[in-house]
């Protein structure tokens, strides 16, 4: 028995010293053709000069980035987003303990930095109010009561698997706010959750469009008699890439998807950068009065503000049209949104941030009187409640976010959303990369992130001595600027129908 142990001991030493040589011969036959390759090749000077070697420059390139979030970045130096505002929503999703200790990691004298002003008589919890649904639409024949102010902002069915979208759907019903679908139109998935919907009507018009690409009004009245949909939203610009139209790789189209948008199977989708038919004012409060007419809902656009002079005249073609005419709600991106795909000039350098628009937007509907008429919905990296109550504070209505959901799915920001590779089964088609996400699990954790989100809200507007969120205003903030911090009521001054224009002109 001994001895039988012994040989078998030895021919186990053997096989593996075999298949380790065989491995090792096997490499070095590889790195051999490698050397020649990369003498060869002309491409790459690195590699032509250091065959072989100059191979790890870029194997190291690629990890450095993974290698500094979970290595060498400190918790608030990452972007677009750092580990503590993840690690905040990771926490709130999971409905486990969010307190930290011993003190704040935040830089408190960086210029954005936001404070809010506490009052001396901070609400009691028996003084403090629910925040009650808001009407969208009133002139409407089906107006929509919004339950929640924080809400999905849009993610198409095609950037999004299917399990991403039917774990919001469901999250979205369980938490009682509304889901946008992006512009890659409605699908299934959508509906299965029962929640509210908003269906955005991107430039390639997905879900709407007939054979031409043009508005199809009797595909827009078969959505609009669905119970679900709530509202339109016309899409004009996006933050992260304003003035082009989304980007879906060919890789991504699959048959589900080809059929929601109407659109050929694997074949790349790239969106016109706006809608033909919108050339101006006028023509876009055409546009919204006919998709309102057919639909009987709640209408309004979606676009990032760059220019803003356009503003006052879209105000006064209102207000000459009637006030009727005006969209029902107007969402404003930020210039650093996000996209699973868009070029670098205009991700980084194109519109303006939300914490300049949105005053600038909300001062020009109240010196034109159209402030009570359209709702401000805000958007673009507001995932954490300091932002939310931020953008609360200078005038929102209501606040979307797409990321902050993505990170309660599980997002670990690994930046790969338009390689088909995202390795938490969000923004890919590949099914083995889709396993690893189950859609009644991370339904709850969309669910508990949005309860948790609203809470801290609360919390800080009942620090500011008032009873709900929407009671916050300008001046129960302040924002550091270069030199000190400045009460946002004092640096965006809110204007009045009193004041005379060239001094609205000047205050924007």
């Amino acid at each position: 028995m001994n001895e039988s142990w012994i040989q078998a001991a030895a021919i186990f030493v053997v096989v593996i010293g075999t298949l380790f040589l065989l491995l090792l011969l096997g490499l070095l036959i590889a790195a051999f053709f490698m050397y020649r390759a990369d003498q060869k090749q002309t491409a790459h000077s690195i590699r032509r000069n250091y065959p072989l070697i100059g191979r790890f420059r870029y194997i190291f390139e690629h990890l450095g980035e993974f290698l500094r979030q979970y290595f060498f970045a400190m918790d608030r130096e990452e972007m677009p987003f750092n580990r503590a505002q993840r690690s905040w929503v990771y926490r709130a999703a999971k409905n486990i303990d969010n307190t930290i200790a011993f003190g704040s990691t935040r830089d408190l004298t960086k210029p954005g930095t936001y404070y809010f002003l506490n009052c001396p008589f901070p609400t009691l919890s028996e003084d403090a109010a629910t925040t009650q649904p808001l009407r969208i639409g009133q002139n409407c024949p089906t107006p929509y009561d919004a339950p929640s102010f924080l809400n999905i902002s849009g993610m198409s069915f095609g950037a999004l698997s299917k399990p991403a979208i039917q774990a919001l759907a469901m999250g979205a019903a369980k938490a009682g706010c509304w889901m946008n679908t992006g512009e890659g139109a409605l699908s299934k998935y959508h509906l299965e959750g029962g929640c509210d919907i908003v269906f955005q009507i991107g430039t390639a018009k997905y879900g709407v469009r007939d054979e031409q690409g043009k508005l199809d009004d009797s595909k827009l009245k078969a959505l609009a008699a669905m119970e679900q949909v709530k509202m339109f939203e016309i899409k004009l610009s996006q933050g992260a890439k304003p003035g082009k139209g989304g980007i879906l790789p060919g890789e991504k189209v699959t048959p589900e998807i080809a059929e929601a948008r109407g659109i050929p199977a694997g074949e790349a989708s790239i969106s016109p950068n706006r809608h033909p038919e919108i050339h101006s004012i006028d023509s876009l409060l055409d546009f919204i009065s006919h998709v309102r007419e057919v639909t009987g809902k709640p209408v309004g656009f979606k676009l990032v503000l760059g220019t803003t002079r356009w503003l006052r005249d879209f105000c006064d073609a209102v207000n000459a049209r009637g006030i009727d005419s005006a969209p029902d709600f107007i969402t404003l991106d930020s210039s650093d949104g996000g996209t699973g795909a868009a070029p670098m000039p205009l991700m980084d350098s194109v519109g303006l941030p939300l914490r300049d628009s949105l005053p600038l937007l909300v001062n020009q509907l109240i010196h034109k009187g159209l402030r009570e008429r359209i709702r401000v919905i805000a958007s673009g990296k507001l995932i954490n409640p300091t932002e939310v109550a931020a953008a609360i504070c200078m005038g929102a209505d209501f606040v979307v976010t797409a990321r902050g959901f993505l990170f309660a799915l599980g997002c670990i920001q690994a930046l790969q959303c338009n390689k088909n590779t995202c390795p938490t089964g969000i923004t890919t088609h590949d099914p083995h990369l889709q396993q690893g996400l189950v859609p009644s699990v991370k339904a709850v954790r969309v669910a508990n992130y949005h309860h948790n989100l609203v809470h801290e809200v609360e919390t800080i507007a009942h620090s500011c001595g008032v009873a709900e969120p929407r009671l916050l205003t300008r001046e129960h903030a302040a924002v550091v600027v270069d030199g000190g911090a400045v009460a946002l009521n004092l640096l965006y001054p809110e204007t009045s129908r009193r004041l005379k224009p060239e001094i609205m002109e000047k205050s924007s």
